[in-house]
This record gives structure tokens, sequence and C-alpha cells, in this order.
């Protein structure tokens, strides 16, 4: 039997409901409290309050763990692929082999923008920011396909994957855009990562880059570590949205404006812009970090902690490997990684920094291992998106499939002027 808490408000006793998930966690379920008290609950940032139930990922910040539908984000890491791990968030299950043939075939048949779209691009300013771009062409991409607003279920495999595939190309159109490169359109034989760099690092069309394994590999794990992250900023913003029953493409959209902001997914480019700071000082981070820790020269200490991990970020774990074969592929002596090294080597033994539970997070090698790969960094959040695409598709799907599902309108408590009546212009001092 689940338990009940009891909530007592000016001497009336009301009794609310728990909700017990697989992995244990408690919640209190105030859907009745309005009702039966006329009382809201206040959590500014959310940090205390379930806006759904999901089946998609588990997280315990306490203990480290990131899991895709109950599957360990290392073992994933070690032995699944990007394409793989896209489809288990999506449909709930790792596919067969028939069902991953049938998918990549569908990424595949769906990876080219419709030729209209080339206009479009060619009407952003030099100065435009990828991310801009890229939210207005995802936007822009579902005129091109009307029966997104289509009810129809069998219908949703064919979006999932056109947004999928199309996302990398539009970025990759994005950045020969801004650096005045002609466009690369994608191949057929490449799977997608590799189409990807394709795209972006292509001299001229008919001459190819060279693709070399542990590159592809290292962009493909950052693209799968990044997938989903239960329910963060912007995967919550696709939610809303799709909550008024918005369409796939424009869900999507509003996710990556949420995922722009420098408080989600620009961390990475934090972390290279300090690393950078550092260098150009002379420093090899001791001076740095003594300086974070005095609270001298406003400096702040990016790419350590996270605002739900309170352990070592799991991710952090496996991309630090990959950073090591990346820059040992490239012949890369990288003094930013020598510095990062040293901000990390520090930081883990410095009670200062393990009492408040500072640990290296994703975005402190990801970045790293991007500026290596040849990605400037006004992309680095272009490539969380396109990494997060599948996690905000599965939580689309999830909100268009729940019956009970109603369109998301939070509460407020009002502190502004109370009733006034109306002062005629003349009479206003």
């Amino acid at each position: 039997m689940k338990p009940t808490v009891e909530l007592n408000i000016d001497g009336k006793p009301l009794e609310l409901p728990t909700i017990v998930g697989s992995e244990g966690e408690v919640g209190i379920d105030i859907s009745s409290l309005r009702n039966a008290t006329g009382c809201i609950t206040l959590d500014p940032g959310y940090g205390n309050t379930g806006s759904c139930e999901s089946a998609i990922t588990f997280i315990d910040g306490e203990k480290g763990i990131l899991r895709y539908r109950g599957y360990d984000i290392a073992e994933l890491a070690e032995k699944s692929t990007f394409i793989e791990t896209s489809y288990l968030l999506i449909y709930g299950s790792l596919p067969t082999r028939t069902q991953l043939v049938e998918f990549s075939n569908m990424l595949s048949e769906n990876q080219m923008l419709h030729e209209g779209m080339r206009f479009h691009f060619e009407n952003f300013p030099a100065t435009a920011h990828p991310m801009a771009i890229l939210s207005a062409m995802i936007n822009a991409a579902s005129s091109y396909h009307p029966n997104l607003i289509s009810k129809r279920e069998s219908r949703f495999p064919y979006h999932a994957a056109r947004l999928i595939s199309q996302v990398r190309t539009i970025a990759a159109f994005s950045y020969r855009k801004a650096h005045g490169l002609p466009t690369i359109y994608p191949k057929t034989n490449l799977k997608y990562t590799a189409n990807f760099l394709h795209m972006m690092f292509s001299p001229y069309p008919g001459e190819d880059c060279e693709l070399k394994p542990e590159i592809v590999k290292a962009l493909d794990l950052i693209f799968l570590l990044h997938a989903d992250h239960e329910q963060n900023c912007s995967t919550s913003t696709v939610r809303m949205v799709a909550s008024s029953r918005a369409n796939l493409f424009a869900s999507a959209s509003a996710g990556v404006c949420a995922l722009w902001g420098p408080l989600h997914g620009g961390a990475n480019q934090a972390v290279l812009e300090m690393l950078e700071e550092i260098h150009k000082e002379g420093d090899d981070g001791t001076k740095f970090l003594n300086e974070v820790k005095n609270k001298t020269g406003n400096r702040r200490l990016m790419g350590f902690g996270h605002r739900v991990y309170k352990n070592f970020d799991p991710r952090a774990v496996i991309i630090k490997q990959q950073c090591d074969k990346v820059l040992a592929q490239l012949h890369k002596s990288d003094p930013l990684l020598d510095i990062a090294k040293k901000l990390e080597e520090i930081a883990l033994h410095d009670e200062y920094f393990i009492s408040r539970k500072l640990y290296p997070n994703v975005d402190f090698y990801s970045g790293i291992i991007m500026r290596a790969i040849g990605i400037p960094m006004d992309m680095f959040t272009v490539m969380f998106a396109i990494g997060r695409m599948p996690g905000w598709i599965a939580n689309f799907k999830e909100v268009m499939e729940d019956p009970d599902s109603r369109i998301a309108r939070p509460r407020q408590i009002y502190t502004g002027e109370t009733l006034r009546s109306y002062t005629p212009l003349e009479a206003r001092a």
C-alpha cells in the first residue's frame, strides 16, 4: 500500500497520495491541492517539483548514475552507437537487426533538405549565431511537411527520423554558409556521424575529407552521452510546447532555443573560454584555482560540479578516456588540455573542491574534443542539440501518447499592486 502524506493548513488536515517510481523515488501528488484548499506550492526553478512521470531516463545524482531506459550509460557508451541509442530512447527497447536497418534507412532517406530551404540559408547575415539558424531552420523545415500536424501515429517514425537526420544537415549547412564555403550534400553510403563530418569538413563537392575512425567514434560518443538527461530546461520546454499539441518540429525548435542559453547548452563553450583565459595569462591553472578558492579576481570554475550530480558525472569518466585517444590520434599536444588536466588533478585532491563536490562534468572534456576535431566554439551548442534530439523526440512522444496529458499551465504567486482606479492622463504627476 502506498504511503500518504498529511498536510495541515489552518488546522484543516488534507491527505495527499504519493507516487513511487520504479527506482524507489517518492513523489507527493499535489494535483488536488488547489481545489481542496485554495493553496498552491511555490518552487522557483522547479528543483523540488516533478512535472511528469517518465519512463525514459533515470538519474541518481548522489550515486552518479545515468541510465537510458534502464541501460547504464557506461555500457551503452562501450557497446552501442548514437543511432542505436536513439532508437532505444524513442521506442523503449534496443532494436533488432531488422529494426536497426529500417531505422538507418529512414535516416538516409530523409537526410536531404528541400531545395527551397537553400534560399532561407542565404538570407541569414554572416553574423547569425548557428543556434539561431538551427532553431529557425527546424521550424522552416516543418512547412515543407504539412502532414506533421496529422494525428496518425503511423506517420510518427518518419517525422522522428526526418528530424534526427535533417538536424545534422541543417547544422553542417549553417557552418559552411557562415564560413563562405560551398555546400556539401550528405552521402547515402556514410553512417550518421561520419556523414555529418563529411558535410562539415570536405573541402569541395567531389573532394571528401579524411574520416579517421577515432574522430568519428569520439563525436558519436559525444552525441550518445548527450542524448537525454531527464527533465532539464530544454527537455521540459519541449514537453511544455508539446502539451499544447504543437508539432514535433515546432517543439524541437523551442528546445533548441532553451538549450542556447549559456547556463544550459553553452557550458562546454564556457569551459574553453576559461581555459583560453588561463593560457593567455601564462598560468598552468594553479593560480586560477587559488583565486577561485579565495574568491578573488571574480574567477568562476567552469566544467566542475553539476545541478544534479553530487558525485562524479558518469559521462565525464567515459569522455575523458576518449579525449586522450583523440589527441593521440591527431598527434596534437594541446596546451589547453594540459591546463585542464592540471585543474582536474588539483581539484580532485583539494579539500576545498572535494567538500563542495566539485567534480569534473561532461562539459569539461567535450569542449576539448570538439576543439581538437576542428569544430568552432560557436558550434559547440549545436553539437549538443544534435545529440539531444532523440531525447527530445522521446519526451515529445511520451506527452502525445499519454491519455491523461493536459496543456502545461503553471500557477504563480502574484506580488503586484492590488486593485487601483484609473487616473486620467491630465491628473497624473
